[in-house]
């Protein structure tokens, strides 16, 4: 993979998803694109022009991209199949439920948009409540790339893996630059530690992993020694690397999605299982809806930019080590 990791970021990861599928259904005739009335948005209009025999747009009927998917699947092909989050996860539950989960149809589904990133559009088209949902599906992999290049990754990985996946893709343009090799070791369903510290462990995912990076460096300014794990993959979860850090102080999850269900969640059932563990921090969005307005004002109102997770963890690690 040519190291384009700027172009990548520039694009944010809808528009990395569009090139990257362009480019892989140049060897592999079966890839098809389905869309609800998003082609621009979902970053396929390279896609749809350079494969148009292969490009659906079904309209505003997410629920119906699920069985039309699953149908062509069934025929031997891979469709990925987009729209935004609040839709793919939740509208579309009971059809991913049956074909995916139950009957393990070879489809794709791409969650755009997730986390804030509608913005103005609000909690109807917030995706905050997606991982919830899926998580408890058998037979499906959850992925949550962390920048551009890990988008890339993903899709690679989607277009010759047999399974269901879902693909959850979060932030806007101008994606934070996460990893700069372009032959890092990327492995679903295994951890990547990014830094290491022997006080905290931060387990971040999506667009949070960023932010996890730049508030371990603030954490370390404070000194508190804070290590930070990119858990591109929410299922499978990467029990193993977990159970490994138990040792920690405390530990802590950092996600752009509620904190009821998702990768906190996860990590908490992990835990739960170990006769001895650290304290978890799960911080995330709360327990409510609140009003909407722009990203950056949706993450600060939520404790999720980097001022606020330093705050959160540093007055949680002095309530543990006092």
């Amino acid at each position: 993979m040519a190291n384009n990791a700027r172009m990548y970021s520039l694009l944010g990861q809808r528009g990395t998803f569009g090139v990257k599928l362009d480019e892989v259904a140049n060897d592999n005739d079966s890839i098809l694109a389905i869309t609800s009335d998003l082609t621009r948005t979902s970053g396929l209009e390279r896609f749809f022009a350079n494969h148009p025999d292969r490009s659906y747009n079904v309209g505003i009927a997410e629920q119906n991209s699920i069985g039309f998917a699953a149908g062509l699947a069934d025929n031997g092909y891979v469709p990925f199949v987009t729209t935004f989050t609040n839709f793919s996860a939740l509208r579309s539950n009971e059809f991913i439920r049956h074909y995916l989960a139950y009957m393990k149809c070879n489809v794709k589904v791409v969650g755009l948009g997730s986390g804030f990133a509608m913005e103005l559009f609000g909690n109807t088209h917030y995706g905050v409540e997606d991982i919830g949902a899926m998580r408890s599906f058998p037979n499906i992999e959850i992925l949550s790339p962390c920048d551009g290049l890990e988008v890339a990754k993903c899709v690679e990985y989607c277009a010759e893996t047999k399974s269901p996946v879902y693909l959850r893709l979060s932030g806007r343009a101008n994606n934070p630059i996460v990893n700069k090799d372009p032959d890092y070791d990327f492995k679903p369903g295994k951890g990547i530690t990014l830094a290491d510290g022997s006080d905290i462990v931060i387990y971040a995912t999506g667009s949070m992993v960023a932010n996890a990076l730049k508030a371990s460096k603030q954490l370390g300014e404070r000194g508190i020694s804070a290590g930070v794990v990119n858990m591109h993959t929410i299922k499978p979860l990467d029990a193993d690397l977990i159970r490994k850090n138990c040792g920690a102080k405390m530990v802590v999850s950092v996600e752009e999605h509620s904190v009821i269900g998702g990768l906190g969640s996860a990590i908490s059932e992990v835990l739960s299982s170990q006769r001895t563990h650290p304290p978890l921090l799960k911080l995330g969005v709360q327990d409510r809806y609140i009003k909407a307005g722009r990203y950056e004002y949706m993450l600060a109102q939520n404790g999720l930019d980097v001022p606020s997770i330093v705050e959160s963890i540093a007055a949680s690690f002095d309530k543990i080590t006092q």
